[in-house]
């Protein structure tokens, strides 16, 4: 999967002779507060709702305007992860994704973001979520890997976070019982600082996902 693949199809951009009272219109249409800025297949830039009424613009059009992320933008090559770690550095609603030659293709938007994550990982499947830190120096996440799957457990999603001289990571397992895992890892000197193993969550997490997704298509 490469960030081309999560284009939303149906995201308009703007024209730089379209007024901001425009942008605004299509931006409240289709629930962002960003749209690409595309003239002759090239864009511009990626104008905000914030750019227009900063300097209440609405009537100007939008090529007259200081755009705050002119140059923003995800190659049509790069992994969604990527996306999602531009996206939330920027707090963006959607990045238009250009190719090889500068051309503007689309933009990828929150929600095909989340989309790609229900549909082509196992995030939101049930099981267990293990949270386990150790010493930098001393972690070895193939053997964290490797205790885990000793006990026929299988790993679905794995996330991990520096945090000084220490490691923090996050693993999603397809099993719910999640007590003989801890005490393989614990017995191995890795600990296990939270773990969410009821059923319940996995439910609600779901249905706050499924809630999240027909707000965004309202």
């Amino acid at each position: 999967m490469k960030s081309v693949d999560l284009i939303s199809k149906n995201i308009p951009s703007l024209l730089p002779s379209d007024t901001g009272s425009f942008a605004i219109k299509l931006m409240n249409e289709y629930h962002v507060t960003h749209l690409p800025v595309v003239h002759d297949h090239h864009l511009i830039g990626l104008i905000s709702e914030e750019d227009i009424l900063n300097i209440h613009a609405e009537e100007a059009p939008v090529e007259s305007l200081q755009f705050s992320l002119v140059k923003t933008f995800i190659r049509d090559h790069e992994h969604p992860l990527e996306v999602m770690r531009a996206m939330a550095q920027l707090r963006l609603t959607l990045i238009p994704v250009i190719d090889q030659h500068e051309n503007y293709l689309g933009a990828i938007t929150r929600e095909s973001l989340l989309n790609y994550f229900n549909t082509d990982t196992d995030v939101l499947e049930h099981g267990g979520v293990l949270l386990i830190e150790g010493a930098l120096k001393d972690f070895s996440l193939a053997e964290v890997v490797r205790i885990i799957e000793s006990d026929q457990v299988k790993i679905l999603a794995l996330f991990s976070r520096t945090l000084e001289d220490k490691l923090s990571i996050t693993i999603k397992v397809n099993q719910s019982d999640l007590q003989p895992i801890i005490a393989d890892l614990n017995r191995f000197g890795y600990e296990v600082k939270e773990s969410f193993a009821e059923p319940e969550y996995f439910s609600s997490l779901k249905d706050r996902y499924e809630s999240l997704m027909n707000y965004l298509n309202i």
